[in-house]
């Protein structure tokens, strides 16, 4: 049986904590920061845990198995 390739864009934007939970970035941290209070651009800073299904989507392209 062929080995699994790993998506090398997944392996940048996903990380796995010691529990199997998938952490990404937010979205929105890139540009037009004149019209965003301060308050959302330090909130948008932080990690955010994927949905299980955008999870199971996420752990396809970092193949792994399913979490047991």
């Amino acid at each position: 049986m062929p080995k699994q390739k790993t998506r090398s864009s997944a392996k940048k934007r996903f990380k796995v904590t010691g529990s199997g939970e998938i952490r990404i970035r937010q979205a929105g941290i890139r540009h037009n920061f004149e019209n965003m209070r301060g308050s959302k651009k330090r909130q948008k800073r932080s990690l955010v845990t994927l949905g299980s299904a955008q999870a199971k989507v996420a752990r396809r392209t970092l193949g792994r198995a399913k979490r047991a």
